[in-house]
């Protein structure tokens, strides 16, 4: 996922910590407020996401989840409902795209935004939920935490232990860019949810895959959703990963293996339309190199991925950066990677939340010692058919959009087919 920048083609709230819920609840607790929809949450009532919800058989999960909700007796029963409705949704994703039981409508299979769209039904249920105890807006919070990780698949990556399995984990992204085209979808959260718990073969032994979707909002990645969600697969141990591969989409008509990572937000709107230009920030209590560097590098066999006939769309080894060079003032772009001592302003992922998941999780992988290939994979723009492409007249689907999700998360497949063959 690249922001939109004059050179290239290219188409492409806060989840807060946790907050320990065993706690009792104040006496003293501030009385109950609802939140106000988020920004993402009022796009629900546009027409395309409620007919999204309709022909996938997923516009019940937010009423049931209101319904649930107020049957709520107290903070450690909330947290119950909400942690198994949660992983529920997710569940209901991955088995709707990946076959399994009725599809609950005439929505293709492959499809990602139902998940999306659900879970926003959820929270906006559950900020509006006015339960009949008290409940502060910090415990409200975590609420909403536990709720994201839960749907998201991101407390549920259940690696096996055993030297007979290669384990992998894979990530994709929530829809983006939905003010100019609401009816968006992602392909690296479509390749994800059909990736889930799947079982790759190859040359040197089948590879466990485990996948979660985050989101496309930059609080929650300061807030520390990808090192929370990854680091206890990325420890020692034997369940540790073998290797790992963020997805995201990228350019039109190409996919990039990046070669490098750049600690820099270049400030593009998030799915809140929240900006943030900065250097990364890294949450306290995160194993992390001090200090910390500009640059991380990928370790997936790039060369391989590149060689390896994966499908129909060119993969290229992508090593573009722009940096302002030691002891300079001005970004300069260079082709080849970045020079000593220089300060990012974008890696090949470019300056969005693509970028620095790809930091973020090689940054990781090298503060705890993970000698595994992993690195970031950005699939080419999913796209309409040619007759439905204005968003105010089009269809939220079509026999092209279908076929193109689809060869997308084929190919992604088939990189990460070669990915597996090279681990140990």
């Amino acid at each position: 996922m690249r922001p939109i920048r004059p050179r290239l083609a290219l188409l492409g709230a806060a989840l807060l910590a946790a907050a320990p819920l065993a706690l009792a609840v104040p006496t003293t607790a501030a009385a109950d407020t609802t939140a106000t929809p988020t920004v993402e949450e009022q796009r629900l009532d546009q027409a395309a996401p409620q007919e999204i919800l309709r022909r996938s058989g997923f516009d019940d999960v937010a009423p049931d989840f209101a319904r649930a909700l107020a049957g709520v007796r107290s903070p450690a029963e909330a947290e119950r409902v909400i942690t198994r409705a949660g992983r529920a949704l997710w569940k209901h994703a991955v088995d709707r795209v990946q076959g399994r039981g009725p599809a609950g409508g005439d929505l293709s299979r492959d499809d990602d935004r139902p998940l999306y769209w659900a879970r926003l039904g959820m929270t906006r249920a559950l900020g509006q939920w006015q339960p009949g105890f008290p409940l502060t807006d910090a415990r409200r919070a975590a609420l909403l935490g536990t709720l994201e990780r839960t749907s998201r698949g991101e407390d549920s990556l259940d690696l096996p232990a055993g030297q007979q399995i290669k384990r992998i984990v894979v990530t994709g992204f929530d829809p983006f860019q939905l003010d100019a085209d609401v009816r968006r979808s992602n392909p690296s959260g479509a390749a994800a949810l059909a990736l889930d718990g799947t079982t790759i073969r190859t040359d040197s032994g089948p590879a466990r895959v485990e996948t979660a979707v985050f989101p496309v909002r930059w609080a929650d990645f300061a807030d520390g959703t990808v090192e929370r969600t990854l680091l206890p697969a990325f420890r020692s141990g034997p369940r540790r990963v073998d290797a790992f591969m963020t997805v995201s989409q990228g350019r039109v008509g190409r996919f990039d293996v990046e070669r490098t990572n750049g600690a820099w937000r270049g400030g593009y709107p998030d799915n809140a339309n929240v900006s943030r230009t900065e250097t990364v920030p890294i949450p306290a209590g995160v194993p992390t190199p001090h200090s910390q560097p500009q640059w991380t590098t990928t370790t997936l066999p790039y060369e391989k991925i590149v060689a390896a006939n994966t499908g129909p769309v060119p993969v290229y080894d992508h090593t573009e950066v722009t940096e302002i060079p030691a002891g300079g003032t001005t970004p300069v772009v260079r082709p080849d990677g970045p020079t000593p001592g220089s300060t990012a302003r974008a890696g090949g992922g470019g300056d969005y939340l693509s970028n620095e998941i790809a930091y973020r999780a090689t940054l990781l992988r090298d503060a705890v010692g993970l000698k595994a290939p992993g690195g970031h994979v950005h699939t080419p723009v999913l796209q309409f058919g040619p007759g439905n492409t204005d968003p105010a007249t089009g269809q939220v689907t079509d026999p092209d959009f279908v076929h193109n999700r689809e060869a997308i998360t084929a190919q992604v497949r088939s990189i990460l087919t070669v990915v597996a063959g090279t681990t140990r």
